[in-house]
């Protein structure tokens, strides 16, 4: 498997995940390679304990390994401003959507990076801005029944006057808009249902519930440069 697939960030949730007596154990009893290039799909030979009691017969899944990644909303707690992206999305095109999407800046976890360092790093490449401080939100299961992907989600403290107004990396085919808007707005277009992606949309739910606590605690922010 290429970097890209490496099951290396367990979940980085708190607390306690199993109520007694449910199912807790799973086997993997056969891995076969079907595709791989950029991504890689496998088919998985599995079996699992029953709620029932007792496990399953084996049976197969096919599973798309798209990677571990991160998702961040740039947050600036001084003016109380947003900072998001709008960017072409193939798989959108695909879907026959629009395929210029507002989003969060995001990216795969590379070998050796923490969640953190990669929020930091597509924060800067994807957005412009240097990030201070981080406030995790939550990791989670983009699609389980088909992928293994999981996101890490964060929010980032930014200067949102220091965006600029294109970023991205030319050797990625990234061509990036770069944009701020007050966090009422947009959580509005959350509201009126003109976010579409799920990164997104979590991250400004979020917002709407935690932006009192965050900016008091982000108030006093350093000079970010």
């Amino acid at each position: 498997m290429s970097f890209h697939h490496l099951k290396t960030i367990g979940c980085l949730n708190p607390g306690p995940r199993l109520r007694d007596g449910e199912p807790n154990a799973a086997e993997c009893l056969k891995t076969e390679p079907m595709y791989q290039a950029y991504f890689t799909v496998n088919r998985y030979t599995l079996r699992h304990q029953t709620f029932a009691g007792g496990w399953t017969p084996p049976f197969t899944r096919e599973i798309f390994e798209r990677g571990q990644a991160v998702a961040v909303l740039p947050y600036d707690p001084v003016i109380y401003r947003v900072v998001l992206i709008e960017q072409f999305r193939a798989g959108a095109l695909i879907a026959g959507w629009k395929p210029w999407l507002i989003e969060i800046a995001a990216g795969i976890i590379e070998p050796g990076e923490t969640p953190a360092e990669v929020a930091r790093r597509e924060t800067a490449e994807e957005t412009g801005l240097t990030v201070g401080r981080l406030e995790f939100i939550a990791h989670i299961l983009c699609t389980p029944g088909g992928s293994s992907e999981t996101l890490a989600i964060y929010c980032a403290e930014v200067d949102s006057e220091k965006a600029p107004e294109l970023a991205g990396l030319a050797h990625e085919n990234e061509d990036i808009r770069v944009f701020s808007m007050t966090a009422q707005d947009a959580i509005a277009l959350l509201e009126a249902g003109t976010i579409d992606n799920a990164s997104t949309l979590i991250t400004l739910q979020w917002l709407a519930l935690n932006h009192t606590r965050i900016r008091a605690a982000w108030q006093n922010r350093k000079d970010l440069r």
